[in-house]
């Protein structure tokens, strides 16, 4: 018989967060999973980060999280999406070896103490008396626990489709799990189906390259991990991907196996993601598109498979391969593998807490895909959450919820609890209230004493970090009194195209001017000299994130200040297990999905879809009272 402190179940993203940061927190973790090598496996796209996923991968960094680590010695393409635009949605992605970043996930999962890889499949949940007390196996072993978390990703039930085809799996080449939902139900959650897709993998050397528009990494690449050694980044030899476009022909072929797609005779029931859709999707959702944007995507250095960003389908394979060669470079091509969609069960994340531990059952949390989310870096701050408060919890020290305000992690675990969701979720700047606030390159100073104080992060990183605080608001308070006066630096902004000073202005004040950076400004007229000058200068990171303070400065204000107006209802707690059908006069509607939600907070009240400012109001005045 075997017994953990915490069993995770699944060895995805969320389930290597989990178990990773459960054993370094110092309880005794069994990860169960089917194939020890295909741990962190990429299923689909072999990449980490992009647009607001990057940030989550900091974060996750920051807290002490893994997915950072693993990413950076195994990324054969680094950039930095949206540099065009402002610096609340730069966001940094990779493209990974697929192969390298799962031996490298296992090499650190398997290297890591109190933490014990169990081959096998989880068939139940175990409980008394309400509380988990372990999972069954389906080599008919029981595994007990304190604590279990299930991040099962696509693998419930999970049903493979492709045109009228369909077969059992969770993936190509590997099994479904059966048997949780089933337990689960039983237990009284209510489930649903989700559905995702992937896109035909094609041989290399069968594509014309020549013709294609090349899409190069960052010259110089920043890795997404505090603890990489950046004098030895990047790791592996970098690649470039390549660019490609459908047309009207290609389109045309495809929508002849319109009539054989799952999708739309209705053989899948489940709700696929609306903001990656297929190409199917897409013709028939933006009919007035004549072409659609294809990336063409290495899966590694020694792979001979490119992954066809893009091109997600669930058509017939003849139809897939007939419209892919009136691609542009893709007239020669074959093809090594159809594309094909993957429907699984997952559990309305109305069901958990802001912890991540189910409402149901005390003891049994939820991380990833089975919360009805896309996406690793999703799933990995799913798992590192959840992880965290399961060890917290066994340990009897207080939960960690992080808020809006503070993080990505904390808009996408709300947005899951308070909203819920019927299609699955992917987490985007755009969700963030104060993404200027929660950019990727502060991190770091937004969540690193979380980290430490879990024990997740060295001391010497986070001093490090603390250093980089005080130079930082050295430098703004610096930058804010330091004055030039017009005869000194009129000939400068001439040369820089910028207008002349009548008579003195702050650093501050020059700096918000675009055409203008910092560096310029305290290098100018032996600038240099002064003490918190030289410390910006000699941290480029500092210097970075000063001056992105002093250019934002009024929004970065006006954030803070819609924060503070806020944190009243944020901190206005409502009691666990509330009965709102005591209050007379809240809405039907609201006192139904307040009982549904069961929100910690006004704060979290206020954001559920059908409590209306009334229900707010009188529920702030019966609280008082």
């Amino acid at each position: 018989m075997k017994k953990f402190d915490i069993v995770v179940v699944g060895g995805g993203h969320a389930g290597i967060e989990a178990a990773s940061v459960g054993a370094r927190m110092g309880c005794s973790v069994g990860l169960i999973t089917m194939d020890r090598y295909a741990l962190g496996r990429l299923s689909c796209n072999p990449a980490i980060g992009g647009t607001a996923k990057g940030h989550l991968v900091r974060e996750i960094d920051a807290l002490g999280g893994i997915m950072g680590k693993i990413a950076d010695p195994t990324g054969i393409q680094f950039r930095m999406l949206n540099k065009s635009k402002g610096p609340a949605v730069w966001s940094l992605r990779c493209q990974s070896d697929r192969k390298l970043y799962s031996a490298e996930a296992y090499r650190v999962i398997n290297s890591t103490e109190n933490l014990e890889i169990v081959e096998d499949s989880a068939i139940g949940v175990l409980t008394e008396n309400g509380k988990v007390v372990g999972v069954k196996t389906q080599s008919r072993n029981d595994i007990f626990c304190k604590a279990l978390i299930l991040s099962s990703g696509t693998f419930l039930n999970g049903l493979m489709h492709t045109g009228l085809n369909k077969t059992i799996g969770g993936r190509h080449g590997e099994q479904s799990s059966t048997g949780i939902t089933e337990s689960l139900v039983n237990l009284g959650f209510e489930y649903g189906r989700l559905k995702t897709g992937t896109p035909p993998r094609l041989r290399k050397d069968t594509i014309n390259w020549n013709i294609l528009e090349e899409q190069p990494g960052d010259e110089n690449p920043e890795p997404f991990s505090y603890q990489t050694d950046i004098s030895k980044f990047p790791v592996l030899p970098q690649v470039s991907c390549h660019i490609s476009y459908t047309d009207k022909e290609v389109h045309k072929i495809l929508e002849k196996g319109f009539e054989f797609s799952p999708m739309f005779t209705g053989r899948i029931q489940g709700v696929g993601p609306r903001y990656c859709p297929s190409i199917e999707d897409k013709i028939v959702r933006f009919a007035d598109k004549e072409k659609h944007q294809l990336f063409l995507e290495p899966e590694g250095l020694d792979s001979d498979l490119i992954y066809l960003n893009g091109f997600s389908s669930s058509l017939p394979a003849e139809i897939q391969y007939e419209a892919l060669k009136k691609i542009k470079g893709l007239e020669n091509v074959e093809m090594v593998r159809p594309g094909y969609a993957v429907e699984y069960d997952f559990f309305p994340p109305h069901q958990v807490d802001l912890t991540l531990e189910t409402k149901l059952i005390d003891g049994l949390y939820f991380a990833g895909q089975i919360n009805g989310t896309s996406g690793y870096e999703e799933a990995a701050a799913q798992g590192l959450i959840a992880g965290i408060n399961a060890a917290l919890k066994i340990q009897g020290k207080p939960e960690f919820i992080l808020k809006r305000s503070q993080a990505y992690i904390g808009v996408l675990i709300d947005d899951l609890v308070t909203k819920s969701t019927d299609e699955p979720y992917r987490m985007f700047t755009s969700r963030a209230e104060h993404r200027l606030l929660l950019r990727q390159d502060n991190a770091d100073r937004r969540l690193m004493k979380f980290g430490f104080d879990f024990g997740l992060i060295p001391k010497e990183l986070f001093e490090k970090v603390n250093i980089r605080e005080k130079t930082i608001v050295g430098g703004i308070d610096y930058c804010q009194t330091k004055k030039y006066h017009a005869r000194e630096i009129n000939t400068f902004l001439n040369a820089t195209n910028s207008n002349e000073i009548d008579s003195t202005e702050t650093i501050s004040k020059l700096c918000k001017r675009p055409e203008i950076h910092l560096k310029q400004l305290l290098e100018f007229n032996g600038s240099i000299n002064e003490k918190a000058a030289i410390d910006l200068l000699k941290d480029e990171i500092a210097l970075q994130q000063t001056e992105i303070e002093l250019k934002y400065e009024g929004y970065i204000q006006r954030q803070y200040e819609a924060i503070a107006k806020l944190e009243r209802y944020e901190t206005t707690t409502i009691p666990l297990n509330f009965d709102f059908n005591k209050i007379k006069h809240l809405s039907t509607e609201g006192k139904s999905k307040l009982n549904k939600v069961k929100p910690r907070s006004i704060g979290q009240a206020s954001r559920i879809s059908g409590v209306t400012p009334s229900d707010i109001s009188i529920l702030l005045v019966y609280l008082k009272n």
